[in-house]
């Protein structure tokens, strides 16, 4: 890749949080060999110190990644995150809010299940946003957030009302917050801090074993960089079973069920699932 966003470049600042695994540590590799300053954040524990050697050993130099343990749900735990960030590595150039938990499945899952899954998909990335915003405006320059979204929360699967209903509302929040940000700059130009969605394929996370059809997380991030660099705000990834037009279709299909007056879900319809698959 030759072209890369304003806010990639040697000695730049990422914060990445869920950066244990998955997409969130493969970024944080890429990020780190292409000569950045990368704080790791994730909850404690063997994944966390794992990911630091890995990225730290990318670093095109020491004490270049530093790994900060925190739970991003927790409002104290974020600013003293965002504190020791700025203090040892400077103020981000791009935070990337990455960090997902897939707590409870059904409608009748404890409640506290739904609240977790609230304050950590949708509170924590509110929550990184307040504790890194301000000082990235300060700072000037072209800097970025990346919020990990879920075609779950575009399309609405039925099978994890709690799941879906936290990326919807993400979704909708970086929406607004990019408006925001733009409104604020008086310009769509790239010299500002920039929101962007990022909403993964079928991808193979954590420990999950790959399996043939799904992305690696290093095809997610290639994608990442290269559709920042064109200054888009949605980047919708295909994967190995879901093209890019297939995504389209599904995505104005949901669209349609408001406008056209359908059932919703209708996708899933006996009624209208023959139409659908036509």
């Amino acid at each position: 890749m030759n072209v890369l966003p304003a806010c990639i470049a040697p000695g730049h600042t990422a914060v990445i949080t869920g950066a244990a695994l998955g997409i969130g540590r493969a970024a944080a590799e890429r990020l780190a060999g292409l000569g950045m300053n990368v704080c790791l954040v994730d909850l404690p524990g063997v994944d966390l110190d794992a990911a630091l050697e890995q990225v730290g050993k990318a670093a095109r130099r020491d004490g270049a990644v530093i790994a900060v343990p925190a739970d991003v749900a927790d409002a104290a735990q974020v600013s003293a995150l965002a504190n020791e960030a700025i203090d040892r590595l400077g103020t981000p150039h791009l935070l990337m809010n990455n960090a997902v938990t897939r707590i409870g499945r059904g409608f009748d899952a404890d409640l506290a299940e739904w609240r977790r899954a609230m304050d950590v998909n949708l509170f924590g990335v509110v929550l990184g946003v307040r504790a890194f915003l301000p000082a990235m405006q300060a700072a000037g320059g072209s800097r970025a957030i990346v919020n990990t979204g879920s075609k779950q929360g575009i399309t609405n699967p039925p099978g994890h009302p709690i799941y879906n209903m936290t990326k919807a509302a993400l979704k909708t929040y970086t929406e607004l917050l990019e408006h925001e940000l733009r409104s604020q700059a008086g310009t769509a130009g790239s010299s500002r801090v920039s929101a962007h969605l990022l909403v993964p394929g079928w991808t193979t996370t954590g420990r999950n074993p790959h399996k043939a059809g799904a992305w690696l997380p290093d095809q997610v991030v290639e994608v990442l960089l290269t559709r920042m660099a064109a200054g888009d705000f949605y980047i919708v990834c295909p994967d190995g079973e879901v093209t890019a037009a297939m995504d389209a279709a599904r995505i104005l299909w949901a669209a349609g069920d408001i406008v056209e007056n359908r059932p919703p879900l209708s996708r899933w319809h006996p009624d209208h699932r023959d139409r659908f698959d036509s």
